[in-house]
């Protein structure tokens, strides 16, 4: 569960207001211009950044003020910050065990993470083995590992060709079913993706302007939204 009350935050002449509700286990993508405050948001909730007024509250916990390795989240980047000098085990241990001190059955979880995202025996190769969905699903593993409930996802996927990001949203999809993440995803894709969410925020200006299910997105007759997102109405 995700609840931010009244939240305002300002960086130089930028503000930002958020007031919303999200459900546990619900998937929400979020979408908008270039710069109108997306990866703000998330970085709210994630705790990079803290806002100067209005309370956070993650799982019915408040964590307006906490640092991001104690809040119940995990983020994943549109670059997926993976160490060229480290293996993928070496990487994805990272999540769990900064001193990279494996026990038998930390290499083992790694071993069956990896199996689960169609990784199997990639453990002792190095990023600059991998493809670029492939070092994409190994930050994915580094989040998972984590066994945090909320899964926060800024633009993962735009430098895939758009067979890589319906793979990898499919791959998302099914990770969620099966550890029951509540997810927030920023995108700028408004195509068949939507699809794979119950909940579409359009953010604009620093503000959310639209809060709905995205196949109530097309059929808006607000000609802002439909400007700023380049929707045909009518």
């Amino acid at each position: 569960m995700i609840e931010l009350n009244q939240i305002s935050y300002q960086h130089d002449d930028f503000k930002t207001y958020f007031d919303f509700n999200i459900a546990a286990k619900e998937r929400v993508i979020v979408v908008g211009p270039s710069g109108a405050g997306k990866s703000t948001l998330l970085n709210l909730i994630a705790g990079f950044v803290y806002p100067q007024c209005g309370d956070i509250i993650l799982n019915q916990q408040n964590v307006t003020h906490l640092p991001p390795s104690e809040r119940p989240t995990s983020m994943l980047f549109q670059h997926n910050n993976l160490f060229s000098h480290l293996t993928i085990e070496q990487n994805i241990a990272l999540g769990i065990k900064p001193s990279l001190k494996l026990s038998a059955n930390e290499q083992s979880l790694i071993g069956h993470i990896l199996e689960q995202i169609g990784l199997k025996g990639f453990a002792g190769r190095f990023p600059e083995q991998l493809s670029g969905g492939q070092s994409q699903r190994v930050a994915l593993a580094r989040c998972l590992i984590q066994h945090r409930p909320i899964l926060l996802l800024d633009e993962p996927f735009s430098a895939l060709d758009q067979a890589l990001r319906f793979e990898m949203l499919a791959l998302i999809d099914q990770i969620c079913n099966q550890y029951g993440l509540t997810l927030m995803m920023v995108s700028h894709y408004l195509d068949e993706s939507l699809s794979y969410f119950s909940r579409c925020l359009v953010v604009d200006n620093g503000q959310i302007i639209f809060n709905d299910h995205p196949e109530k997105l097309k059929l808006s007759e607000n000609q802002h939204i439909a400007k700023i997102l380049g929707l045909k109405i009518g």
